[in-house]
């Protein structure tokens, strides 16, 4: 790649990390399929935020959604039989999530209570699905990634309408992860994680997409996973097995490169603090939560109610 200019590389400052009491350092059929069979005490994922300022995650392995409030303190909110992904509210006390083992569920934060949202399709289960974003009409797009990859490009990109209408808009990703949507919501970033890129996928008035590009490439073990998008419409990249976040312009040319010092497995990312000029992404083998500072605030996220 050729740059004009070199991006900034910073390094991230350390939020919280999970208390020992907490981690559970047994083997999981999760990290039997997903990690090679190693141990693993939690995987973070899903970070989003309430309007008090408390980070919500993920713990995939466990079925396990924990709060984190703006001190560091880590609360359990709810544990249950599945693998929880991505997360994104649907109304100021009920989170979406997207649950790899049991399709689209519902959780009330206010009772732990973990509810099906959309298990299946058609009678078919999802292959697994990975992350969400709702557009400013109530839409919501989300992934099912399942164990695709370059072996098996069958990744599916689906849009749910507010009236139930479920659309197969992709169905040929190699391994679809995180989404994002530019500040017009005339394109949907998706990363492609086993591809080691993100693609840019335009969203026509009719509905469809057409001319889907690759928008970035990346490299090294482990492709682009989390995204977020800024004020400005810069993308931000969520890159494991390199341990970096990167922060593109219109271009898809980096202007910054946040590192991680705690570990490799930069896998999700929100942007948080009083005027969302703070950038908080997971760690996931570590069970760290990493932060910084971010040039422009965060694209404020849609909610459906």
């Amino acid at each position: 790649m050729f740059l004009l200019s070199p991006p900034d590389v910073i390094s991230f400052d350390v939020f919280s990390t999970m208390p020992p009491a907490l981690r559970k350092p047994e083997r999981s059929a999760w990290a039997d399929a997903n990690r090679g069979g190693a141990v693993s005490d939690s995987f973070l994922e899903g970070p989003v935020f309430d309007d008090a300022g408390n980070l919500y995650i993920t713990d995939i392995p466990w079925g396990r959604v924990f709060r984190i409030d703006p001190t560091g303190q880590w609360t359990l909110i709810a544990e249950y039989d599945g693998e929880p992904n991505g997360m994104k509210w649907l109304n100021a006390t009920t989170l979406l999530i997207t649950d790899y083992k049991n399709g689209l569920m519902q959780l009330d934060i206010n009772t732990g209570h973990v509810s099906p949202y959309l298990e299946r399709r058609n009678s078919e289960r999802f292959r697994g699905v990975n992350d969400l974003i709702f557009d400013s009409l109530g839409n919501l797009y989300f992934t099912d990634q399942g164990q695709s990859g370059l072996h098996d490009p069958s990744g599916r990109l689906y849009r749910l309408r507010q009236n139930g209408q479920l659309d197969l808009l992709l169905a040929n990703v190699p391994s679809p992860n995180g989404v994002a949507l530019s500040p017009d919501e005339k394109v949907l970033y998706l990363a492609v994680t086993r591809g080691n890129c993100v693609w840019r996928v335009p969203l026509l008035p009719d509905g469809s997409v057409s001319k889907v590009s690759q928008f970035f490439t990346s490299y090294g073990p482990s492709g682009p996973d989390g995204l977020a998008v800024d004020q400005s419409g810069n993308l931000v990249v969520a890159n494991p097995g390199l341990g970096y976040v990167w922060l593109l312009n219109a271009r898809a040319e980096p202007i910054k490169v946040w590192r991680s010092e705690k570990g490799m497995s930069t896998t999700n990312i929100a942007y948080g603090g009083p005027d969302r000029h703070t950038l908080y992404c997971t760690e996931s083998t570590t069970g760290t939560i990493l932060r910084a500072r971010a040039p422009e605030a965060g694209l404020k996220l849609a909610r459906p109610q």
